[in-house]
């Protein structure tokens, strides 16, 4: 699943493609991951992207009127989450031609420019579908962005921000706190595997905490992402997958060893997901049990 480090790098590959070009017709492949109807894509003929940017995990187009439209005509946004398993494909050039029945194959959606008809394939690998699209006035009314938390990338996202959100969890684990959209906005699965190994956290620790072991968590949250997003600096959106699997620490790596102290990186497996971590360097070296109810084994 693409996370904030991902979403924020594809804004800037993508808005340098497309800002200033005029969407030539947006088709929609898999009607089932269209969640709104007014105003209907057809609107988005004829208007120019003005802005490529994101709501945490989701990413934003912003498109401006059609030249002759009426003055003080709004602007709409295309917002796109990924989910699980969906990712966008740059073509240079015009589209091929539809094969199979639409909604049954990969392709969602279909982005074309006018001129040379390059632009954007959305696609969704797998079975289960759960790649979103949006056309609304204001992101607000898209109900995922209306309830995210703050971004960890605002200068506003404090040390002292961070602590309330931690304080205000209690006794729920740190991992499920850091994955919450509506406490902060853009961690996943796998970063927050990968601060929790960065700050030697057992990922079942409860969020209310001690005033040093919050610094210790905000500033591995603050360095694995920005180090992620460093990482990332420049590629394009077909690199970035591999770009994102290269640089995970424990996440993805169940049965390697752990390149800080080389222990064997051990899982925890629930229903729809699981977690990766390093028992040496997060739990004193005892394995957490590998079911849905874990805890640490006695």
């Amino acid at each position: 699943m693409p996370e904030l480090p991902e979403v924020h790098s594809l804004v800037a590959d993508l808005g340098a493609r497309l800002v200033g070009r005029t969407i030539a017709r947006f088709d929609v492949s898999s009607f089932a991951a269209l969640k709104t109807f007014d105003p209907p894509v057809s609107a988005l003929t004829g208007r120019t992207i003005s802005a490529v940017t994101r709501h945490g995990k989701f990413l934003d187009f912003v498109t401006s009127p059609a030249s002759g439209a009426d003055v003080g005509e709004p602007e709409l946004h295309l917002v796109l989450h990924l989910a699980r398993a969906g990712w966008i494909r740059w073509r240079e050039g015009p589209p091929p031609p539809p094969s199979g029945r639409p909604g049954k194959g990969a392709l969602a959606a279909r982005l074309v420019l006018e001129g040379d008809e390059a632009g954007l394939d959305i696609t969704e690998a797998g079975t289960k579908k759960s790649l979103a699209l949006y056309l609304v006035r204001d992101p607000a009314e898209v109900p995922g962005i209306a309830r995210l938390g703050p971004d960890p990338l605002e200068p506003e996202f404090t040390e002292e921000v961070f602590a309330r959100i931690l304080s205000g969890a209690g006794r729920a684990q740190i991992k499920g706190v850091l994955r919450n959209q509506g406490l902060i906005a853009g961690v996943g699965n796998a970063y927050s595997d990968e601060i929790l190994h960065a700050a030697r956290m057992s990922p079942f620790k409860p969020a209310a905490m001690s005033p040093d072991e919050v610094a210790s968590l905000y500033a591995s949250l603050q360095s694995t992402l920005r180090g992620a997003i460093d990482r990332a600096d420049g590629l394009a959106a077909s690199e970035l997958k591999r770009e994102k699997k290269s640089g995970l620490q424990v996440h993805g790596r169940t049965g390697e060893a752990c390149p800080v102290c080389g222990d064997t990186v051990r899982q925890v497996t629930y229903a729809d997901s699981s977690l990766q971590y390093c028992p040496t360097c997060q739990t004193g070296g005892k394995p957490l049990a590998d079911r849905v109810l874990s805890r640490l084994l006695k």
